[in-house]
């Protein structure tokens, strides 16, 4: 249902006044969470390292000032943090904890290792503590809250082409269109090739809308490929670090020069390689900048300072602004792709370019006002993503109710459907599995590739189960404050009917053909107690590498053989929390390839009408009713 429409300066008003409650819901959180929560359940929860050890210090090709930290941790305890979130050192003795007053940024983050970036004038040697525990926690980010309000206000000032684009979001205007035939691919389907075609005519904005398992990197890439037969230079954003990365992991591979802005959160040659520091410190002009660099700091710190001292420093300045300009322009100039988080894109790197196309990636997770950071920047949209799988993180629900979690891609989908390529043909799931999802979120359009169409681990086998936990005495828990629930019962099954189900396909075969596994609970608490049964668990031990255990985000993007998914709500009351986001379900069950075995008390989820639906789905295909 398509919602009445304001004036855009009203709706961007609106949207303003939002993310100010979630700004200020999130900003108490944080101020709450750190004060009531102790500190071994922040590192726990994977927001804090402690205790830490010092390493080196130094200056970045960034000229940025380094401390590297590693985290003296015995468990692999997940953890959040990634490039450029806000850190904050702190000492704990005894019961009290002193906190830092200057807070630094994620440089670089690799298992037990982390550069932070620190300001200039920090004291490393105030980290040297003796008595007490070091250790770093994850600082509420003001920077995004930012350059999100600065991204809404000059949207709603814009004139020209912003101004132009703004007017058109927020309308029934139609999108203008170039008109050429169809030009063909031969290594695309028919529904990807459609949307490579649209995005090549479209003017002001596309839209690629891809489902579980229809390619939308594929696609995405042969668009942003073709684009560059047509224009010079293209931005690719995306939310996350982790979602730039997986688009320019694919772009390096189509054999486009990529330059990535900011650094990728998994570490390997491969991606450091065309990350902006690294192609820095790799220009041969580099060591002269570096020199100059260092006489700069070494002449600051003289004490006497001599008639030509001025002179002097103004000269090494000059000199390395010069060199500075010279590699940017070139390594700028090469790059036919810059690739960065939207929050990203406001990089002073990027200060003054303009790009004929910018496209967004998994822009149904992104909330509206990140998008407006760099459409500033282009002529002309194309947005890619799936609305019926994970929406954008709102945590303030006054806010959600307001509307904040409506993302962009959104908006302009329901105003504009011409603009819109649904990729119908999906390469992941058995048909069975696909199907329901298909039904329930995609009006029924979706087809399964016939390669996939019946794959399956065993002859005969059923591509989804539900063991039905409600005639077991398995009860939901809480855990702590905003920690989640936890099912200990409901756990035990779940690696119970992993465990039979192994032991139905064979040992021998399971290593041989590498089977994955993906063990998924909405719930983290759930997900930290499921981990420490399986290190306790002897016949898991040769599977252990061979098994993941996640939240629905966490598997976000990826694919298992085997999905086993634990739902956790068990209570006479049928309250599900927040299993009424329907998305997740989505996410979790079109994870798997070949099978999905749900854990979930029938009594308490049925009593919603999508989970009764799911239900009856999967008794039909057992030929239960």
């Amino acid at each position: 249902m398509s919602k009445e429409i304001t004036s855009p300066i009203l709706e961007l008003q609106r949207q303003r006044a939002l993310l100010q409650m979630e700004y200020d819901e999130e900003k108490r959180a944080f101020q709450q969470q750190t004060e009531a929560l102790g500190m071994l359940r922040r590192v726990k929860r994977g927001d804090a390292w402690m205790p830490l050890r010092v390493g080196k210090s130094y200056y970045n090709s960034l000229n940025q000032y380094c401390v590297e930290v590693f985290r003296q941790a015995d468990d692999d305890t997940d953890h959040n943090f990634e490039f450029g979130r806000p850190v904050q050192f702190f000492v704990q003795k005894e019961k009290e904890i002193h906190f830092f007053h200057a807070t630094g940024s994620v440089s670089y983050v690799d298992g037990d290792r982390m550069v932070i970036a620190v300001p200039d004038g920090f004291h490393v040697v105030d980290l040297q503590v003796t008595d007490g525990q070091l250790g770093i926690q994850l600082f509420f980010d003001e920077t995004s809250y930012r350059l999100m309000f600065d991204a809404l206000d000059r949207t709603m000032r814009a004139k020209g082409r912003l101004g132009y684009l703004r007017d058109l979001f927020y309308s029934h205007q139609k999108a203008e269109t170039f008109s050429f035939p169809d030009i063909g691919f031969s290594y695309l389907n028919e529904t990807q090739q459609h949307a490579v075609n649209e995005v090549l005519r479209a003017k002001d904005v596309a839209i690629v809308h891809g489902p579980p398992g229809t390619g939308k990197t594929t696609t995405l890439v042969e668009a942003i490929y073709e684009t560059l037969r047509r224009e010079s230079q293209v931005l690719v954003c995306a939310q996350s670090n982790t979602a730039v990365d997986w688009i320019s992991e694919k772009l390096v591979d189509r054999g486009l020069n990529v330059l990535r802005i900011g650094n990728p959160v998994r570490v390997d040659d491969k991606m450091l390689s065309f990350t902006y520091e690294r192609r820095f410190e790799a220009h041969p002009d580099y060591p002269q900048l570096s020199a100059i660099r260092k006489a700069i700091r070494e002449l600051r710190s003289h004490s006497k300072r001599t008639d030509n001292w001025h002179q002097k420093m103004d000269r090494l300045k000059s000199r390395a602004t010069e060199l500075e300009i010279r590699i940017n322009a070139e390594l700028f100039g090469e790059a036919r792709v810059i690739a960065c988080t939207l929050v990203g894109s406001a990089n002073r790197l990027l200060d003054g370019m303009k790009f004929c196309t910018l496209f967004i990636d998994e822009a149904a997770q992104a909330l509206e006002a990140a998008c407006w950071i760099p459409i500033r920047r282009a002529g002309r949209v194309i947005l890619a993503g799936d609305h019926c799988q994970l929406p954008p993180t709102v945590k303030c629900y006054e806010a959600l109710k307001g509307g904040l979690g409506r993302t962009l891609m959104e908006r302009i989908a329901e105003q504009k459907p011409e603009v819109v390529t649904l990729l119908r043909i999906q390469y992941r799931m058995h048909e069975d599995i696909m199907r329901f999802s298909s039904d329930w979120f995609y009006h029924n359009q979706m087809v399964a590739a016939p390669e996939v169409q019946h794959r399956s681990i065993l002859d005969l086998d059923l591509p989804m189960m539900w063991i039905d936990t409600s005639q077991y005495d398995g009860k939901e828990e809480f855990v702590g404050e905003s920690f989640g629930r936890v099912n200990k019962t409901e756990a035990e099954l779940t690696l119970l009917s992993l465990q039979a189900y192994f032991e139905l396909i064979g040992k021998q075969r399971i290593l041989d053909e590498r089977l994955d596994v993906g063990i998924i609970s909405p719930y983290r608490a759930q997900v930290q107690y499921l981990r420490s049964q399986i290190r306790k668990k002897e016949w898991m031990k040769p599977f252990r590498t061979r098994i993941s255990v996640n939240t629905v985000d966490g598997f976000q993007g990826q694919e298992r053989d085997i999905i086993v998914i634990s739902l956790v709500r068990s209570n006479d009351d049928g309250q599900i929390g927040f299993l009424r986001d329907l998305r997740r379900m989505n996410v979790a069950i079109t994870r798997a390839r070949m099978k999905v075995i749900i854990l979930g008390d029938s009594n308490t989820l049925t009593r919603h009408p999508f989970y009764r639906k799911l239900y009856q789905y999967v008794k039909s295909l057992k030929g239960e009713e």
